[in-house]
């Protein structure tokens, strides 16, 4: 198993970085489990390296969990990109990845994310420029192109690996394609051979079960495995992915009990109020906005079990910590699995964190 940079990871699975996700709880949450690493979710570094409050919540990281730790930034400037990777190592970044996979409008308009498939050059001149800056190993994600007709990322990975880069992460599928289709493991497949041993493939998209991760390494040759939305509802999948056992009711219940509450803390830390309040308004604001805020991750804790549709009504409409902590205790605690869940389409709609 190659390393990345200086780090031997403990094995070869990682957590997808994703927006509204890879908060410092769910990345711990995921290492407890079993990940070898687990990004943030993408940072701007335009707002990083002007020190936005914003911006600066989403370095919180645990140092004695998060090792090491990995930042993700986007941006199109290569100075600006350097700028905000010293900023990161400041702050405890020990790899900076660089996001130039997101296909969201508002990020490849101004030429970050996707958008720097369509200029390797700047692309490889961001990666030379963030590594020479900080010392750090430099990784990138990537997808295989804008779009069907603009397929160029063995070029990319020619010139990234040029400039330095520590290992690379290629989702299979275009701009263009979003998060829609399958994605295409040949691709990776040809990457790897592609690249060979010259820096680590990390092959990212459609791995939601035990059988997808290892059909993934089987079929690619890639040196890692990148799970997004298998793990949102699931960090237990790394466990079952060393050979550990699903989760019992009582562990679940738990884990979900601990996320929530710790998001709670998490999110009245980070906010920034706009308004004069007294300390009982600014309690009671943050608690309804980090009570809806998490309605996301009940929605994807409660998929596949029996009930979930009702315990999601239930918690929707919830608007305090407690109307949440009974609703869960109570649905998670007598809850089983039901494999017709699994036999269809999601009825979740997972793109909201994804970015």
């Amino acid at each position: 198993m190659l390393p990345i940079g200086p780090y031997q990871l403990r094995n070869r699975f990682i957590l997808a970085p994703m927006a509204g996700v890879s908060e410092m709880p769910f990345r711990v949450l995921a290492f407890e489990q079993g990940a070898a690493l687990c990004p943030t979710e993408l940072i701007s570094a335009q707002g990083l390296f002007r020190i936005n409050t914003r911006t600066m919540r989403y370095l919180r990281y645990d140092p004695k969990v998060e090792v090491p730790y990995s930042l993700q930034l986007f941006g199109g400037e290569p100075e600006a990109m350097a700028k905000a990777a010293v900023v990161a190592k400041q702050y405890g970044a020990q790899i900076i990845d660089i996001n130039m996979g997101c296909p969201v409008k508002k990020v490849t308009k101004t030429g970050a994310g996707s958008g720097l498939l369509c200029d390797s050059p700047r692309a490889a001149d961001i990666v030379r420029q963030v590594r020479e800056a900080t010392g750090l190993p430099v990784t990138v994600k990537i997808r295989s192109g804008w779009d069907a007709n603009s397929l160029n990322y063995l070029e990319m990975a020619d010139a990234l690996g040029a400039a330095g880069c520590a290992a690379l992460a290629m989702h299979g599928r275009t701009r263009a394609q979003g998060y829609s289709g399958l994605a295409d493991w040949s691709a990776i497949a040809r990457l790897k051979r592609h690249v060979g041993d010259k820096m680590p493939i990390i092959g990212n998209g459609d791995v939601k079960t035990v059988g997808d991760a290892q059909r993934m390494l089987e079929e690619t040759g890639c040196d890692y495995v990148m799970i997004g939305r298998g793990a949102l509802g699931n960090p237990w999948l790394f466990r079952e992915l060393l050979g550990g056992p699903k989760p019992t009711n009582e562990e679940r219940c738990e884990l979900v009990q601990r996320h929530f509450r710790w998001h709670l803390t998490f999110s009245a830390e980070a906010r920034v109020h706009k308004e004069q309040l007294d300390p009982e308004a600014r309690a009671r604001k943050d608690e309804l906005m980090a009570v809806h805020g998490f309605r996301s991750h009940l929605g994807w804790y409660s998929h596949g079990l029996y009930g979930a549709s009702a315990f999601r009504a239930r918690v929707n409409q919830a608007d305090t910590r407690q109307q949440v902590e009974d609703a869960l205790e109570s649905f998670f605690l007598g809850a089983s699995v039901d494999p017709a869940a699994f036999a269809g389409e999601q009825e979740l709609d997972y793109r909201t964190a994804l970015g």
